[in-house]
């Protein structure tokens, strides 16, 4: 990692384990551990947000860039990962960076020390903080050593690499990142640097669709204000061609380097989202299992799960 990104991200609050990799302690585990509020996916599925660790093997690495992304666009290195660090590595970085993060919190009255003391081991590793996860040559190897560990793992990509999606170690939960109903919008908000990116992602959505008895299979539209909230039967498309397991309608939000491309205009309210949610779980027939209203989020779903999805 160059010098110059280095020290933006340690301004930012991240910690660099090794050459590529990072964590930062993500807003809710922060609020968990005060005890003011917790993360959607807590709300969704169960992961206790203080045992949380939001972190990137694949920092400055991504093939796509993306008008609403947070990460700083001038310091891409490419979309090949020529020299990396191994597993092992990456994760005692990863922990030691964490518990350095965490230490403020403990001199701070309202922190509840349970909390804190556990969230040192952290047992949900959120894959996902910048850059594409399947870049890392040693993805599988990673995902296989945090699994030895008796941690769980949710992967995010913007399904660039079909190849890589069909022979990968599969993750507690796999997130694809749906961003446009249709090519024209794709190129336009997604702004690959892969001349066939749609196509790509269409590849790795119908790979998708047999992946449901190995991982929890989830879309995650991002809905932009102004730009992609429409074409609801193309939305649906994406959905009718992976038939994932979940599917995860949130807002943009106004934050880091995206703040140089959009406007706070662009961010819809939580009212617009669930309103847009409920048009695609009516074209698709997916029911409306969720919603956390100050994460302008909705979950939908294959089926009715009753309630909370799973506990860890």
């Amino acid at each position: 990692m160059k010098d110059k990104l280095k020290a933006l991200l340690q301004k930012q609050h991240y910690k660099i384990a090794g050459d590529h990799s990072g964590v930062k302690i993500c807003t809710w585990t922060k609020k968990s551990i005060k005890d003011q509020d917790v993360c959607y996916k807590q709300t969704f599925y169960g992961i206790k947000s203080h045992l949380c660790c939001q972190c990137s093997v694949s920092v400055g690495y991504c093939q796509n860039m993306c008008v609403f992304c947070w990460r700083e666009m001038d310091h891409t290195y490419g979309t090949e990962m020529k020299t990396f660090d191994m597993p092992q590595d990456i994760y005692d970085g990863l922990i030691k960076g964490q518990r350095l993060l965490l230490s403020g919190l403990g001199g701070y009255a309202g922190s509840n020390k349970d909390k804190l003391k556990e969230a040192h081991e952290p047992m949900h590793f959120a894959i996902s903080l910048t850059g594409d996860a399947l870049i890392y040559p040693k993805l599988n190897e990673f995902v296989k050593l945090l699994h030895s560990k008796g941690k769980s793992t949710f992967i995010v990509t913007n399904g660039m690499l079909p190849d890589k999606v069909k022979t990968l170690e599969m993750p507690t939960q796999l997130y694809i990142s749906v961003d446009a109903p249709n090519a024209e919008l794709f190129n336009k908000i997604d702004r690959p640097l892969f001349e066939d990116g749609w196509d790509r992602l269409q590849k790795t959505l119908k790979i998708v669709k047999g992946l449901n008895n190995k991982t929890r299979t989830t879309l995650r539209f991002t809905l932009i204000k102004g730009m992609n909230m429409e074409d609801v039967e193309g939305w649906a498309k994406q959905i009718e061609i992976s038939q994932p397991l979940f599917v995860e309608a949130k807002a943009y939000m106004f934050v880091g380097s995206s703040r140089q491309r959009l406007s706070i205009e662009n961010m819809p309210r939580h009212k617009e989202v669930k309103e847009f949610a409920q048009q695609i779980a009516k074209e698709t027939g997916y029911k409306f299992i969720d919603e956390k209203e100050n994460s302008r989020v909705v979950l939908l779903a294959k089926e009715d799960f009753e309630g909370r999805i799973m506990e860890f």
